[in-house]
């Protein structure tokens, strides 16, 4: 009987806690439709903390205890403070250990250096949950424009589903996207308490159906090689080879270069391409050497 009490009161804190918050202050879009309940819905909740909504549902009726990895997705999801958190794992009894932050990334030095050397070769260097560490001028031109990304938001999986252009870039999107979100899901198995992974599965999730779909599908796939075609805006099809290295110093950063075959048309479309990325003044990221 006593067991009931602290997970009812846990339930009443997320209660409270969700109907502070607006769709707006977690980052997801605002809708005209009315809403039935004050804050956050269960369902939406449940898909930023990368948990089923029938668990989150359970968890705020007491009908079940949380795991100390969904109590800190829970904290993150609902923007709690220091406090609030230690109160948050002392109502649901569980020790409320430091929370393990990974620094953000930054490029390995050699791999730096291996970019700095391709002029005539679109890559990128990628860290965990595919953010995008560093670039060059032939990749900014063959992709976007990665400098006028926020760099928080600097994340191929994501812009692969926001960015509408590359709906239209990828002759084949839904392949390529379904990859990434294979990628995701591999990433997810090797660190599933990473906090920003957990937030970008649920920001996704919740932005684009496909996505909650493919995830929900849990296939993996490792970065390896591949063959991919893309309709250029400015040079016209591209079909580019893919290949993934990987840095023995940090082994969740990735060099991704595309090459053509010699004498291709594609290997002649890139060599304009590049000529038209000098025209255009597209930079590659700022070299940390």
């Amino acid at each position: 009987m006593t067991s009931n009490v602290p997970r009812n009161e846990l339930g009443e804190f997320l209660k409270r806690r969700r109907a502070e918050l607006s769709p707006r202050t977690v980052g997801l879009p605002e809708t005209r439709a009315p809403r039935r309940v004050a804050g956050l819905r269960r369902e939406e909740v449940a898909q930023l903390a990368a948990i089923s909504t029938d668990y989150y549902t359970r968890l705020e009726q007491g009908r079940m205890q949380a795991s100390a990895p969904v109590l800190d997705a829970l904290a993150r999801v609902l923007h709690l403070d220091d406090d609030q958190r230690a109160y948050l794992f002392q109502l649901a009894g569980k020790t409320a250990g430091r929370t393990r932050r990974r620094g953000r990334q930054k490029v390995q030095p050699q791999l730096q250096r291996v970019l700095d050397d391709l002029t005539s070769t679109p890559a990128i260097v990628q860290g965990r949950r595919g953010d995008i560490l560093a670039w060059n001028a032939l990749a900014a031109a063959l992709v976007t424009d990665f400098s006028r990304i926020p760099e928080k938001h600097r994340n191929y999986p994501r812009i692969q589903f926001t960015d509408p252009a590359m709906r239209t870039l990828y002759a084949d999107w839904e392949a390529s996207a379904q990859i990434s979100v294979a990628q995701l899901r591999m990433e997810a198995a090797k660190y599933p308490e990473d906090p920003r992974l957990i937030e970008l599965v649920g920001e996704l999730s919740m932005r684009d159906k496909q996505f909650a779909q493919w995830w929900g599908e849990h296939r993996v796939a490792a970065r390896t090689v591949g063959t991919k075609t893309l309709n250029h805006p400015v040079v016209g099809e591209l079909v580019l080879d893919w290949d993934t290295l990987t840095a023995n110093t940090d082994p969740d950063q990735h060099l991704t270069v595309w090459t053509a075959v010699p004498g291709s048309p594609t290997h002649e479309r890139l060599r304009i391409l590049a000529s038209w990325a000098a025209d255009q003044n597209l930079s590659a990221s700022p070299s940390t050497s």
